[in-house]
Order: C-alpha cells, then sequence, then structure tokens
C-alpha cells in the first residue's frame, strides 16, 4: 500500500480525489491539509509515502525544502501546478526530480493515481506538457532568493514577518523588494506578485 497525504485546498476537491484514490485498492490515504501549516504538521507526524500537494499551498522556498528533505524524510511529493506556472517547476525539479514529480492540474484523476505509484517506485513523474509551457515561458529577471522573497510576500505577510520566514534581515527583504518592483516595472509589491505570476516566474 502506498500512504498518501493529500495537501490540496477545497474539502470537496480534496474529499473527491481521496475516495477516488482509497478506490484504487493498493493507495490508502493517510491524511489531508488545507493549509501549509497543517502539511508540515501531518509530514512531521504522520510521514506519507507520498504527499499530493498542490503548488499554490506551498510556497517555492518551503517546496524546495521540503523536496531536500524537511521534514518530509524519505517521502516523496507529486505537486499539481496549472500549466502557466510552469517555470516555477524548474528549479525544484533540477535539484530533486526523482523526490518530486510535477503534474498539471487539468490531468485526469486515474493519472494522479498512476504517479502516485510511479513516484512511490522512485520514477520520474513529468507532466509533458508542463515542460512544453514551462519551455515557453520567457526567463525569469529575478534571482532565485528575490523569487523566495515575492513567493512569501505573496502571501500577504509584511516585511517583518518575510524576513522571519526566510532568516534574513528586514533590510535586506526590502532591499529584494525594491529590485524586484525595479525589474517587474510594479509600482506595488501586489502588482509585482501579480505579474511575476501571469509571466510564471513564481
Amino acid at each position: 500500500m502506498v500512504r498518501t497525504l493529500l495537501a490540496l485546498k477545497g474539502r470537496l476537491v480534496r474529499g473527491a480525489l481521496a475516495h477516488l484514490l482509497d478506490a484504487e485498492g493498493d493507495i490508502d490515504v493517510v491524511g489531508e491539509a488545507a493549509t501549509m501549516h497543517a502539511l508540515r504538521e501531518a509530514l512531521r507526524d504522520n510521514p506519507p509515502d507520498v504527499a499530493v500537494v498542490d503548488a499554490d499551498l506551498v510556497p517555492l522556498h518551503q517546496l524546495a525544502r521540503i523536496a531536500a528533505g524537511d521534514p518530509v524524510g524519505g517521502g516523496r511529493l507529486l505537486v499539481l501546478v496549472e500549466r502557466r506556472r510552469a517555470a516555477r517547476v524548474r528549479p525544484v525539479l533540477a535539484e530533486h526530480g526523482r523526490r518530486v514529480g510535477f503534474l498539471s492540474r487539468e490531468v485526469p484523476p486515474q493519472r494522479i493515481a498512476d504517479g502516485v505509484r510511479q513516484l512511490a517506485r522512485g520514477q520520474v513523474v513529468l507532466d509533458p506538457e508542463l515542460v512544453v509551457a514551462a519551455l515557453e515561458v520567457a526567463d525569469s529577471p529575478l534571482t532565485p532568493r528575490e523569487r523566495e522573497v515575492l513567493d512569501v510576500a505573496a502571501e500577504g505577510h509584511p516585511v517583518r514577518d518575510i524576513a522571519e520566514k526566510l532568516a534574513v534581515s528586514a533590510g535586506t527583504v526590502r532591499n529584494h523588494l525594491s529590485r524586484i518592483m525595479a525589474k517587474t516595472g510594479a509600482r506595488t509589491r501586489l502588482e509585482a506578485v501579480r505579474i511575476a505570476r501571469e509571466s510564471g516566474w513564481i
């Protein structure tokens, strides 16, 4: 049995997918999470073999940390992402391709079930359409650190909280945000987030 955790937005979506996966016979849904905090608690307290994760639920910097083994241990992540945001998978995929799989949100549930099995066996799981979409997106002008800052800023946190989450000073965060706004041509932080998301940079 592949012990599987579902970390997706929307109780109806999670419930429907849990029902479909449980019906597979060789997949056991052992938990559900609706927030990043709940996901981290579930990974720590009852680590699954595979966690199916909504890309919008987990900031990019947290996804990379979880993929590196904090705190998921020997488990693996199957990340569901919108095609228009495919570019965000590249840095994580490059370093953690056998621990993290990526599928489009538009794939049928059976493809997710197959992806869970493949990832549990250590196979690479990657939606070809996401690869094409990622290659079509223009290279991001943002540095990896700037993308992390903007990813956390997108959650609506003030500068002090962003600094605490990324273990840097508030001044450093302000400097990053200034450069981000200059590179994106945005007048506000909210506009910078919108531009970066529409461009597939975060």
